[in-house]
């Protein structure tokens, strides 16, 4: 139990800055009424999430002066995060647009490197179906973190009529639960440092592409969630140009669609425990592939709210699912002596599959209709049960270090 507490809070403690720099940050500007063509370009604020791993294996080598390796660097990396975040609350959109542009590009930074040591730390601390439960919980708590700076914090502008600056201060506050994460956590030290700075910069990718299947591996992680991905990339557009209007759209995306993904990260861990990550893998991989060709049918249909609602739930809930046991199966396959380094570079890699291969689903859907593109995405899905068929004894058996330290 205590466990699974741990991992929640530190999932709420990651996924609350996650909106501040993009959704919520829109939003404040929005309502300064700044340049569209400006409010695109603060995307790239968000530049540190796709680049954590380049000074992740710094939080490998380097060791801070107090408490356990990793959670010192995780109760000063929140301190600086909380003090960006106060810091983004002061700036101006519109008389100091240069101030907030380096606050949020710090406040990224910081959630960044939170991200890079709260995976180690997980990664470090347990393994097999532990690993499962607690990787279930962490989602879970992420997912609520997303709904407090994202859905709750517009809510409190528009209802409580804070101003942005009271509501970012709020979300400071509102990440102190990292620490209370970090006080209770297990205080046993597993870290293994690397002893010099070229062990942890160039070893970490050694040491992966030196095992029997590493070009399977990163083509799995890349390919396990394509199809779902390609299908979430054109998710909205189908649905607002089938007939249903925002409200409805937002009513159940954001709201039954959000709790069936709760729903989804809390059965996930306990399922995963039962039955183990590699069979949890080609369980929630074929739910996933079931509710995009629900999609397909929806998309012969008319207006049918009942229908939506059920398709939503139906990917939302295997969304929640299929993200644990995902993650739970990248800090299987990192070697703990690099876990940051590894995690790191392996997450940036899982977003190939929602950011640069999911690029053409527009001219995909064009070409092919909705029923045939949903389709094309459940064709889209097969890789991925191949390539999981080829290295599902790494879900359940972490690998070795290679290399004397």
């Amino acid at each position: 139990m205590r466990i699974w507490i741990v991992h929640f809070l530190l999932g709420i403690s990651s996924g609350i800055p996650y909106l501040l720099t993009a959704s919520t940050l829109q939003a404040w500007m929005t309502d300064q009424k700044i340049d569209l063509k400006a409010i695109g370009l603060f995307a790239l604020v968000r530049i540190p999430y796709n680049f954590k791993f380049l000074w992740a294996p710094l939080t490998d080598k380097i060791s801070l002066p107090f408490l356990t390796h990793r959670r010192g660097w995780l109760i000063v990396v929140q301190l600086f995060l909380a003090l960006m975040t106060v810091g983004l609350g002061f700036s101006d959109p519109t008389a100091s647009p240069v101030m907030m542009v380096i606050f949020a590009f710090l406040l990224t930074f910081a959630a960044a490197s939170q991200d890079i040591v709260i995976d180690a730390y997980r990664t470090e601390s347990l393994d097999g179906k532990m690993l499962g439960l607690a990787t279930s919980s962490f989602v879970t708590g992420f997912r609520i973190g997303m709904l407090v700076s994202g859905a709750f914090a517009l809510y409190i502008v528009d209802q409580w009529h804070l101003s942005w600056k009271q509501v970012y201060e709020l979300m400071a506050v509102c990440m102190s639960i990292g620490m209370v994460a970090a006080a209770i956590a297990p205080e046993k030290e597993v870290h293994i440092k690397p002893k010099t700075m070229k062990e942890a910069v160039v070893e970490p990718f050694l040491d992966f592409f030196r095992r029997k299947r590493a070009g399977l591996l990163l083509a799995f992680i890349v390919f396990y969630k394509f199809g779902d991905n390609l299908a979430g990339a054109m998710l909205t557009p189908f649905i607002l140009g089938h007939g249903y209007t925002k409200t409805e759209y937002a009513i159940v995306a954001k709201g039954v669609g959000f709790f069936s993904v709760l729903a989804g990260g809390f059965l996930g861990g306990p399922f995963m425990l039962r039955f183990g990550i590699y069979k949890s893998l080609w369980v929630f991989g074929i739910g996933q592939a079931l509710t995009v060709l629900g999609f397909a049918g929806l998309s012969t249909m008319g207006h049918s709210m009942g229908a939506l609602s059920a398709v939503i739930m139906g990917e939302n809930f295997f969304i929640g699912l299929g993200s644990a046991a995902f993650s739970a199966f990248v800090s299987n396959v990192t070697n703990k002596t690099y876990s940051a380094t590894q995690f790191a570079l392996l997450t940036s890699l899982m977003a190939l599959s929602a950011t640069v291969l999911s690029a053409p689903s527009g001219w995909v859907a064009e070409r092919l209709g909705w029923t045939g593109y949903f389709l094309f995405c459940v064709a889209m899905t097969i890789p991925g049960f191949i390539l999981l068929s080829r290295v599902g004894a790494d879900a359940e058996q972490r690998p070795h270090s290679e290399v004397e330290l």
